[in-house]
Parts: structure tokens; C-alpha cells; sequence
């Protein structure tokens, strides 16, 4: 009976509940613990195994938790009148909890980091309690801190160490980020601002077919006006395309855009869109527009890049993390190459002072973009030690400049000349080295540097009108059909690409890395001669390790003996 008894009592002690019992479900506890103390006296006769101990009990699934702030059992009421519904959450879009964070920065699969912060808090309002969202910011506590490395800049040189090549749009083989690589991101995403770069090829191709079938100079080719109708209808459909696309990723994708500007290399392609503007108003067919066009037309296309032009400017001026040494690059002259493009359209609308204006902030800007990526600065690290088909840019803003001149002062004359001069000797210095523009796969961005070209050839026309000769004709027809062919061989590789192989848009991975860099860099794997270096020494260190055991072990020994001899003398002696 005392054990019957010292058992019961440890097992009534078992069944003490501490927990807070709200007031509704009192009468329930009450009939509760009256079935447990029935029990309780019929186990008194029965030996209490151990197993029954460590059964859990039912009446503990009834507990209410104080963190919840609602009762289960209300809970489960309303689970029968109303629908489950999936918490509107970027989780819910890798799992819930099923992602691993990325040094505490994001999850993966959550795409929504990258949404207008607008939708997220519309996504948010259509949470069902407000007791579900502050549970629901308590565990993505973690992951609202760390969309800091999302919202706030990315600064310039940590996309120089996490990616890698001409465009930096390669993410580096010991970094992560903040997406997985292995799932198909949307859309949007996936649509950098590169794509505006097929504007750019095309609708600089407008202005090239124009000036073939008008210029006195090939006016025995006998070139037909519907080709440039045809290419400046094809590329307004494409501009208008892209702009629409990009324009309802700036609408849901925000944060992305962002991402895409604060990259040392895209930044530039934001000038894209109105440089196409102005290219498709100088290149527009006569029968579809007078010979004199509105000025208005100039200050639609300019006023947007020159305000992006004063910023941009300002940053490299001013210094700091952005400053021109730190982020010059090749696409760094599609900011530049605008200001020739805006001269050429002021002077066609009549505003001569305006072109003066433009050519000359342009050509300043020019030489010091110039001088800056052709040292080479250490500081300079988005150039690629490979050659690429980015290095065309260095052709565009001479030819520009040149072109520029001579339709504000009315004739090709020596400054027209010397910029077409340095944009020749360019041209002819990359294409004496064509073998290092093969090894490398295909991409939109390539689109943007087949317009250098393209302003190349426009320029030897106008030289060939001024200097009438066989080579200066000749030299026209050549390049004019090299950038055309470039550009048709672009086109359909963009069409297969997009249609049937389908890989024109892959993940944008330069987008989506961290603010830090979370993952030490691996090590290369050593030579075969540093590996036997290494057994080397290590056979020797052991060997001097066994030699320094052995001589202890000797120096021991030695003193065992003298002491044994010790102790016998003394005995000897007494």
C-alpha cells in the first residue's frame, strides 16, 4: 500500500497545470479534472507503469496559449464556415519555412523582395487577422531587417566583387544570392534594361538606310526609301514593345529597377530609351515628316536625358563611392554619345546655339571617359582584361561627335575630319583583332554595340560626300554593309533565341546579390608540385619528431641509470 500510495502521488503531482485557464472554458477544466480524479483512484489498485507516465494526456490539448491571442477552440468553429486561404507572403511562394536564409538577408524564392513596396502593402491588407500579421512580422522579423541589403543601394564596388564579366552580369562562383538559381523567375525579373539595346541597333539602322538612299555620295546605288520606312516602322514597334514591358516592371518590380540602376553598367542603358527617340526623329522618313521638324520634339527626347545627364555627371564630379574612376566602363559613353545625338536633332529643328551647347559638354565628358578607360586605372575594375564586342562603344561617341559638327556647321571641315580620323583608327584597331570577339555567348546587351557601327558608317558617308573618291566610297559601302549584316546576324540569333530555343531571357542574376558578401572565397585547388612539396615536408617533420622522441627517450634512459647507480653507492657506502 506505500507504494501504491507513493505512486499515486507522484501521479496526481504529474497532472498540476500552471498554465493561465480563460474563463470560458472553466466549466469544461472543471468536468476535466472530475473524469481525472476517477482515474486517479482506480489506478491506486493498479501498479502505474511507466510508459502511462510519459503518455501525453488529452486535457493538455485543450491549454490555450497566451502568444496566440485567439482560443483553439474558436478556431476550430470557424474552420468549418470559412475557407483556409494561403498567406499572400513572398514565403508562400518557396514554402513555408522551407527556404534557407541567406545570411539572415532574404529567403529563397521569395520573389516579392523585389516588388513595388506599394503592392506589398496591399498584398498585407488582405491578411485575414491582425493578430495572424503580427505573428507573421515576429517570424519574418529577420527577413524585414535584412531587405536593408534589398531597399538601400548596393555600393558600386560590391558589384565588381561579386560579379564578373564585360556586362557584370555573371555572379562570381563563391558568391550567393538572394534568388534561387535553380527556379524560373518571373518574367519581369528576368527583362533587364539591356533589351532597349535591339532599340538602339535598330533604329540607328533607320538612320543609316536613310542617308544611303539620300546622299549624294551612293546616289548610284539607287537605294529604295522603303527600306527606311520599313526599319523605322520596325523599330518604333520595338521600341514601343520594350518601353510597355519595362514600364510594367517598374509598376510591379521596383526594387529590381533600382537594382538595375545602381549597377555601374546599366545605369548607362537608362539613357538608351531616349537616345532611340531622338535616332528614330532623325532618321524618319521624308514621306512621313516635313524636312524641318518642331523643336518640340527636341525637348521631349533631351529634357529627360539631360536631367539624368546632370546626375549621373554630378556623381563622377563630386567623387565618392561613384565617382568616374571607380565606375568607368565601355557602356560609360552611352552617357556621352547623347549629347552628339541631341546636337544633330537641335540643329535639324533650327536651335544652333543648343547643338553648340550639347556637342560641347558632350566632347569635354568624351576625352575625360576617354582618357580614364584607356589608362586602364587600377581603380578601374569593370573593364575585362578579354577583348569584347563592348569595346565598339570607343567607336560611337567620335562618330557622333563628327556627324554632330558637320550638321551644325554645314560642311565636313577639319574638326568634323579629326573626329572621324580618331573613330576610324578605333574601328580599325578592333577589327585587326577580331579572333578575341569569339568564345563568348550570345546576349541582348549585344544589341547595344552594333549602333557604333552603324555611326561609324553614317560618318564615312558624309566624309565620302565631301571628299568624293573611290576609296572614300568605297570604304561607305564597306562598313555600311558590315553593320548591317552584323545586325541582321543579331536579329536572328534574338529570334531563336526567343522563339525556339528559348533561352533569350535567362535568370538575371546581377540583381539579386547581397549587400555583403556572406561566403569566404574558395581557395584554388594547389599544384602538383605544392602537394609533393607538402609530403615532403611533412615526412621530414616527422622524422624530426622521431628522432626528438627517441632523444628524450635516451635522455631518460640515461638518467634511470645514473640514478640506479646512485642508489647503490649509497647503500655500498652505509
Amino acid at each position: 500500500m506505500d507504494k501504491g500510495a507513493t505512486s499515486s502521488k507522484s501521479f496526481q503531482t504529474h497532472f498540476v497545470d500552471i498554465h493561465e485557464v480563460l474563463p470560458e472554458e472553466e466549466e469544461e477544466d472543471e468536468g476535466v479534472i472530475k473524469m481525472e480524479d476517477k482515474v486517479v483512484k482506480k489506478g491506486l489498485h493498479k501498479p502505474v507503469k511507466l510508459r502511462e507516465l510519459k503518455r501525453p494526456q488529452r486535457s493538455f490539448s485543450r491549454q490555450v496559449s497566451l502568444e496566440t491571442g485567439f482560443s483553439v477552440l474558436d478556431r476550430e468553429a470557424k474552420a468549418k464556415d470559412e475557407r483556409k486561404v494561403l498567406r499572400r507572403s513572398g514565403r508562400s511562394f518557396g514554402g513555408f519555412d522551407s527556404a534557407i536564409r541567406v545570411g539572415g538577408e532574404a529567403r529563397k524564392g521569395d520573389f516579392d523582395i523585389f516588388r513595388t513596396k506599394s503592392t506589398l502593402s496591399k498584398q498585407n491588407s488582405l491578411l485575414p487577422t491582425r493578430k495572424e500579421r503580427e505573428t507573421e512580422s515576429q517570424r519574418t522579423e529577420g527577413a524585414n531587417g535584412l531587405d536593408e541589403s534589398v531597399n538601400n543601394s548596393v555600393p558600386a564596388g560590391r558589384y565588381f566583387a561579386a560579379l564578373r564579366g564585360p556586362e557584370l552580369d555573371q555572379v562570381k562562383d563563391y558568391e550567393d544570392i538572394l534568388l534561387p538559381k535553380d527556379e524560373i523567375w518571373p518574367f519581369l525579373l528576368r527583362f533587364p534594361i539591356g533589351c532597349f539595346g535591339i532599340c538602339l541597333g535598330l533604329s540607328s539602322q533607320a538612320v543609316l538606310w536613310r542617308a544611303l538612299s539620300t546622299s549624294p555620295a551612293t546616289k548610284f546605288l539607287h537605294v529604295t526609301p522603303f527600306i527606311n520606312l520599313f526599319l523605322w516602322i520596325l523599330a518604333l514597334a520595338v521600341l514601343v514593345s520594350v518601353s510597355i514591358t519595362y514600364l510594367l516592371k517598374c509598376i510591379y518590380y521596383f526594387e529590381a529597377v533600382k537594382r538595375e540602376y545602381f549597377h555601374p553598367v546599366r545605369v548607362n542603358f537608362f539613357f538608351a530609351p531616349w537616345v532611340v527617340c531622338m535616332f528614330l526623329a532623325i532618321g524618319v522618313p521624308p514621306m512621313l515628316a516635313p524636312a524641318k521638324l518642331h523643336p518640340a520634339i527636341w525637348c521631349a527626347f533631351m529634357g529627360p536625358y539631360f536631367f539624368l545627364e546632370l546626375k549621373i555627371y554630378g556623381q563622377w564630379l563630386s567623387g565618392g563611392k561613384r565617382r568616374l574612376c571607380k565606375v568607368a566602363n565601355p557602356s560609360s559613353h552611352l552617357s556621352v554619345v547623347g549629347n552628339f545625338v541631341g546636337a544633330i536633332l537641335a540643329s535639324k529643328v533650327g536651335w544652333m546655339e543648343a547643338a553648340k551647347f550639347l556637342w560641347s559638354v558632350g566632347f569635354a565628358h568624351y576625352l575625360v571617359v576617354f582618357v580614364t578607360l584607356y589608362q586602364r586605372l587600377p581603380t578601374s575594375e569593370a573593364l575585362p582584361k578579354e577583348l569584347h564586342p563592348v569595346y565598339s562603344m570607343f567607336i560611337a561617341a567620335p562618330s557622333a561627335a563628327s556627324i554632330a559638327w558637320g550638321s551644325i556647321y554645314g560642311e565636313f571641315d577639319g574638326c568634323s575630319r579629326t573626329c572621324f580620323f580618331i573613330a576610324l583608327f578605333l574601328y580599325v584597331s578592333l577589327v585587326v583583332r577580331i579572333n578575341f570577339f569569339t568564345g563568348f555567348r550570345f546576349s541582348v546587351a549585344w544589341w547595344s554595340y552594333t549602333f557604333p557601327m552603324t555611326t561609324a558608317s553614317v560618318a564615312t558617308i558624309k566624309y565620302a560626300e565631301q571628299v568624293p573618291s573611290f576609296l572614300s566610297k568605297g570604304l561607305a559601302l564597306s562598313l555600311s554593309f558590315t553593320s548591317s549584316a552584323m545586325v541582321s546576324v543579331l536579329l536572328v540569333s534574338t529570334l531563336l533565341h526567343a522563339f525556339v530555343w528559348q533561352t533569350l531571357f535567362p535568370n538575371d542574376l546581377a540583381i539579386a546579390i547581397t549587400k555583403r558578401r556572406h561566403v569566404k572565397e574558395k581557395k584554388p585547388f594547389k599544384k602538383a608540385y605544392d602537394i609533393k612539396r607538402w609530403t615532403k615536408q611533412a615526412l621530414t617533420k616527422n622524422n624530426s619528431v622521431d628522432k626528438e622522441y627517441n632523444g628524450e627517450n635516451e635522455f631518460e634512459y640515461e638518467l634511470q641509470s645514473g640514478h640506479k647507480q646512485k642508489v647503490e653507492a649509497d647503500s655500498i657506502w652505509s
